[in-house]
């Protein structure tokens, strides 16, 4: 038997960021996200011999283990090897050797979520293997648990419950890691529409979100106002986001993420940079009418709103930047988990 698990990556619309602790904890946090065909997937192979194999297929990586209580976290594909020492100190120890195998459909780096989505798979197909009784708060709050706090990764919570639930989805975060996941009911045309106009471009290059967190981190913890009073802009903006979804305003949308754009680049340095800029300014002077970088910030995808067909001209604009632009659909289903 092989046990197998999918789950997609996302798109931050708006309140990015605004998910990160201490902010969410003390003012509370607001973010719209929709999840997108490019997934992070997840097998495992039950083994005879007492040994653990861990391979990530599109890294090109693999590591061996005698059969054991906790692997080394070393910095070598370590979210995997959190997760089994999450799930045998929780859980107990596994009924035998067993090859886990991962790979996923973007970089680390991105700003699609890949690392917590890569997570939520794993934990996913845990759970399928060992007949967990985990539903989709469970599953991702214990990936939340394993990436921030077990293995002390920087990072929010938003990326975790998109992969979980999948869809189209306002979220709200509180203190005590109280979530709580409000699936929209988009009108189909809607959201035809916004991915009909929403580009999705990557930069060809990649980044360290956990610097630009930190920064973001400690401007709130030192009560810098400019941080803080953007942050709390970023959330209003994922109220007006939800808004004009619901309500079928989808030309509204480039304003909108234009709008989060200026705000998003206050909450800590190394978000935007001169290049990103450009890349920006250069989409807005060819038709598009807002923008933003994906994840943390710093390089990876970004995206840009192109009504009225202007995404062509955008694109043309583009081409000198040396990046590339990803197909993508939006899907309604989180992560899912199957055995052959």
């Amino acid at each position: 038997m092989i046990y197998r698990s999918k789950a997609p990556l996302r798109i931050g619309l708006a309140g990015g960021g605004t998910d990160v602790s201490p902010y969410c904890d003390r003012y509370g946090g607001a973010i719209l996200n929709a999840t997108i065909s490019l997934y992070a997937y997840a097998s495992i192979e039950p083994l005879k011999e007492p040994v653990i194999i861990i391979e990530a297929i599109d890294r090109n990586e693999t590591y061996r283990f005698p059969l054991g209580d906790t692997l080394p976290i070393d910095g070598n594909l370590d979210l995997a090897k959190g997760a089994y020492n999450h799930v045998v100190k929780r859980y107990g120890a596994v009924p035998s050797g067993f090859k886990l195998s991962t790979l996923v459909d973007a970089p680390a780096g991105s700003g699609l979520g890949s690392s917590s989505t890569l997570m939520v798979a794993i934990i996913g197909v845990f759970a399928q293997w060992l007949n967990l009784p985990l539903g989709e708060y469970d599953i991702a709050q214990t990936a939340y648990d394993v990436e921030r706090v077990e293995l002390a990764m920087a990072g929010g919570k938003q990326d975790q419950y998109a992969a979980a639930f999948g869809g189209v989805n306002f979220m709200e975060f509180y203190s005590d890691n109280k979530v709580i996941v409000n699936p929209l009911r988009i009108k189909q045309q809607y959201l035809y529409e916004l991915e009909n106009n929403l580009l999705l471009y990557f930069t060809a290059t990649s980044r360290l979100s956990s610097t630009i967190i930190e920064a973001q981190s400690r401007n709130v913890t030192e009560q810098k106002k400019e941080s803080i009073d953007a942050m709390h802009h970023l959330k209003e903006q994922a109220v007006m986001m939800k808004e004009a979804l619901l309500k079928g305003n989808i030309h509204d949308i480039g304003r909108i993420l234009d709008f989060g754009f200026k705000y998003k680049k206050q909450m800590a340095s190394g978000i935007s940079n001169p290049m990103l800029d450009g890349i920006y300014d250069t989409a807005m002077k060819a038709g598009a009418t807002g923008g933003k970088i994906s994840g943390a910030g710093g390089g990876g995808f970004m995206m840009f709103y192109c009504p009225d067909n202007t995404r062509f001209a955008v694109r043309n604009a583009l081409a000198s930047f040396g990046g590339s632009f990803s197909p993508y659909q939006f899907t309604e289903r989180g992560l899912f988990t199957w055995s052959i």
